[in-house]
């Protein structure tokens, strides 16, 4: 069984685009009849995320963290102990290609860390895309390392610890626990996922406050040091 993750605080905007593109690609058949299992963990929402998640069929957990880390640990834990194999990950405002899962299956790796396109540069302009673009690396054996754009196999993610309790950077964390325990990675661009450049974005430290930052300016040419961006120096 697969397991499919992804932690939510008000995102009634986006969900249901969200969980529709998760379930065609859960129909794929590349998948061959294996069984797919969604959770959303609906994580302190009070704006009616929880009523379209019902509505798309899929399963919830409702928690009171407020804390993104605890939120993918409780969802990942939950699914291991209905008998996940494969845990993939991604983000309520974010779009997977329907080959996503079969894509992160067939490198036979113990984790896959996909690339992340932007939606649109509408809401940040000309300037901040080209230097988003100057940093960022659309090519195998990248370095970054998303939430968003995440698999990784039950054993390995077991003998890593699993996500840590963190507000940000719980990603590059966990990615840097697997490559201490030897696991097999696998960095690709050929299974990008679409998230959005909002500027109400959640997760202080993450994608969007990354994108922020270079829209003011605090940026490094050439350099992405902060949220899930950070794995790029770590390695």
């Amino acid at each position: 069984m697969i397991g499919v993750v992804i932690p939510a605080h008000n995102e009634a905007r986006h969900i249901d685009a969200c969980l529709s593109s998760i379930l065609l690609a859960a129909q794929h058949p590349g998948l061959a009849g294996r069984k797919v299992r969604v959770l959303v963990v609906l994580d302190d929402c009070s704006d009616g995320t929880d009523v379209l998640v019902t509505a798309q069929g899929v399963c919830a957990l409702a928690v009171t963290f407020q804390n993104v880390g605890k939120a993918r640990s409780a969802g990942a834990e939950r699914l291991l102990e209905d008998g996940a194999q494969w845990l993939a990950f991604t983000d309520a405002d974010t779009l997977v290609p329907k080959d996503w899962l079969t894509r992160q299956l067939a490198f036979d790796a113990d984790a896959v860390c996909g690339t992340v396109e932007v939606d649109c540069w509408e809401a940040h302009g000309e300037a901040v895309r080209s230097r988003y673009l100057e940093a960022y690396q659309f090519v195998e054996n990248h370095r970054h390392i998303h939430g968003a754009n995440l698999g990784i196999s039950a054993h390995a993610y077991r003998l890593a610890g699993g996500f840590r309790h963190l507000t940000a950077h719980e990603d590059v964390h966990l990615v840097a626990d697997l490559e201490r325990t030897g696991a097999r990675i696998a960095w690709t661009a050929t299974n990008p996922v679409v998230t959005s450049s909002r500027r109400d974005y959640k997760c202080r430290g993450g994608f969007g406050d990354y994108l922020a930052s270079i829209c003011a300016g605090l940026g490094e040419p050439g350099k992405v040091q902060t949220g899930e961006e950070a794995s790029l120096s770590a390695g």
